[in-house]
């Protein structure tokens, strides 16, 4: 009889099926990343495009897996221009700028120059309140003579809308008494009882506009080396924080 060969076994192929998962897992995760990194970003034209372009790459018909990937992505939310946010600052500025020349006209006409100042910066309209028009020396209790800034005061901060903060200061001269322990005690009883003179002035304040807090020595204006630097850091500053800056601003921030 012939005798049969003998045929070796078959050889299995490794199956290459995992190819299939493994190549939509790469694609998912590429797809996160690309979302992740987009939603990340502050250009809002950039992101849109972005995100069109690889919901076509990867958008097999069925809806895009960036259409709800955030809520900014693919909506058409309007976003001020820096033409719009520059207008609202200008109109701020007009504003603020013609409560100083009020406030300047009166500190003039009532011969208070030594005793109070305005300043307009990028954070706002800066009032400035010197001691002695205010307290008496380590005391936190309102002169008589405040009468004549208060209501002032209060009467421009009732016409605008701006959120206020007042602060106190001191020099760098401790005190420690059985009433303020140290400085911050001090500036900081001085700050809230002006804030709650202010607030009595008029029905037409809103107490949630305001702020008071107490920065002691840390915030000088001058050098306390003299006495007269001592003098100008004795002080409670009022400040008219604006709600808009300038489009340069908001980029430096």
């Amino acid at each position: 009889m012939a005798r049969k060969k003998k045929h070796k076994a078959h050889e299995e192929h490794a199956s290459e099926a995992w190819l299939l998962p493994y190549s939509d897992l790469l694609t998912l995760l590429l797809a996160l990343f690309i979302v992740l990194f987009a939603v990340s970003q502050t250009d809002q034209k950039k992101v849109t495009e972005m995100a069109q372009a690889f919901s076509a790459a990867f958008n097999t018909g069925g809806p895009s897996m960036f259409d709800k990937a955030g809520p900014n992505m693919t909506q058409n939310t309007e976003i001020p221009d820096d033409k719009e946010i520059n207008q609202a600052y200008v109109d701020e500025n007009q504003q603020l700028t013609a409560v100083k020349e009020a406030l300047d006209k009166y500190i003039k006409e009532n011969g208070l120059d030594a005793e109070l100042n305005t300043v307009l910066t990028e954070d706002g309209l800066m009032i400035s309140i010197k001691e002695r028009a205010l307290f008496p020396s380590g005391s936190a209790d309102l002169v008589a003579d405040s009468q004549k800034i208060g209501p002032v005061i209060a009467g421009l901060l009732g016409s605008i809308k701006q959120n206020v903060v007042i602060s106190g200061h001191t020099d760098n001269i401790p005190i420690s008494n059985a009433q303020f322990p140290s400085n911050w005690d001090l500036s900081s009883q001085r700050a809230s009882n002006f804030t709650k003179f202010i607030l009595e002035q008029g029905d037409n304040l809103n107490p949630a506009r305001f702020s008071a807090v107490g920065y002691s020595e840390y915030r000088p204006a001058a050098s306390n080396d003299t006495e007269e630097g001592r003098a100008k850091n004795r002080r409670v500053e009022v400040l008219i924080s604006r709600a808009n800056h300038s489009s340069k601003m908001q980029t430096m921030q």
